[in-house]
């Protein structure tokens, strides 16, 4: 099981482990973006996301369960100068707050079955009619791979998964399949993963 002390450990190096720049799937979204949208990067780590969210001019939130994620986070928005809150906490037992967010980026946030359940009704909660959820993730055809993503099979994630913990949003996209991922040193190579841009009707 993987915890928040884990992480910090990870995050104490010097470089960024899965790079400074955005996830691709999030940079091709870009469009549907606009300067004001209340934005938050769930599992955001060192803030790479969120980072890119508040430079297109959104009020952008990084929440992770790592302070030392966080603090590089704080440190990258300071250089890139741009505004980032940010907030230390269990995605499972946040205050998620109702209707908070325009933009939920959802990026490679895998978690034990009952917290992935609390965490995306969290989630649910928080997204704001017209509002979009950004999600990609690591499938079972993922196992093996060295590309990246948990060992433990029953973290990742599936269309079917999507489909069931997001129900009730419009699905804009929704696909599975072979991806080449550039990601700092943790995401390289071929990776199997789902996309999913959901909207809140």
């Amino acid at each position: 099981m993987s915890t928040s002390l884990a992480w910090d450990e990870r995050y104490a190096g010097g470089g960024f482990q899965f790079g400074e720049a955005p996830n691709l799937f999030l940079l091709g979204q870009a469009h549907r973006l606009k300067p004001g949208m209340r934005a938050l990067a769930v599992g955001d780590g060192e803030g790479r996301n969120g980072v890119w969210l508040a430079e297109q001019g959104l009020a952008a939130t990084s929440l992770d369960w790592s302070a030392v994620g966080l603090e590089k986070a704080r440190a990258l928005a300071a250089r890139r100068g741009v505004a980032l809150r940010t907030v230390t906490a269990d995605a499972t037992r946040w205050d998620w707050p109702v209707a908070g967010f325009d933009v939920i980026a959802w990026i490679f946030v895998h978690l034990p079955l009952e917290d992935r359940a609390i965490a995306c009704a969290g989630a649910m909660r928080a997204l704001a009619p017209g509002g979009l959820l950004l999600l990609e993730a690591f499938t079972p055809a993922q196992e093996g791979r060295r590309s990246g993503g948990p060992k433990d099979p029953s973290l990742l994630w599936s269309r079917a998964l999507v489909e069931r913990h997001f129900a009730g949003l419009d699905v804009l996209e929704l696909l599975e399949g072979t991806v080449a991922l550039d990601e700092g040193p943790r995401h390289q190579g071929q990776a199997e993963v789902v996309r999913a841009v959901l909207r809140r009707p």
